[in-house]
């Protein structure tokens, strides 16, 4: 599993920019890590990086936020609030999980695939965001499906 450290926002939300540029309409991304960890720092960057130019927000209370004006549309949803898969079906949020017609970043994964390693879609990647110090983080990654 490959390792990355970001030494601050600005490289977190680098990653997000440079893993956008070779994004295609189906990738699902699992995000992974403790509140403060950079994952929504990330979706900022990655927005970014599909050519969205409006404000990026963690979407805790929505449950999901639609981003569009970019060059795929990019779906951010965070599952935090959910603790079941009976809740995340129950929201209507499953689609986002297999085939999204665009991007589909998802953050606290882990309350859908819970101690499963993988994310259940055609090209998934999952991130694990690790707080190393103040600003300080190790992020690690790994890839499922084509």
């Amino acid at each position: 599993m490959p390792t990355i450290i970001s030494k601050g926002p600005e490289d977190t939300a680098a990653l997000g920019e440079a893993w956008a540029r070779e994004a295609t309409a189906g990738w699902v991304l699992g995000l992974s890590g403790d509140l403060g960890a950079g994952k929504t720092q990330f979706v900022k960057g990655f927005a970014r990086g599909l050519g969205y130019s409006g404000r990026v927000q963690s979407p805790t209370f929505a449950l999901v936020n639609e981003y569009t004006g970019g060059r795929i549309p990019l779906f951010h949803l965070d599952l935090y609030r959910l603790d079941t898969r009976e809740q995340i079906i129950g929201a209507g949020l499953e689609d986002y999980l297999y085939r999204p017609h665009g991007v589909a970043i998802i953050e606290w994964i882990e309350r859908w695939i819970g101690t499963e390693p993988t994310i259940p879609a055609g090209h998934a990647r999952l991130v694990r965001f690790k707080v190393l110090g103040e600003n300080k983080r190790q992020i690690d990654y790994e890839d499922f499906g084509h």
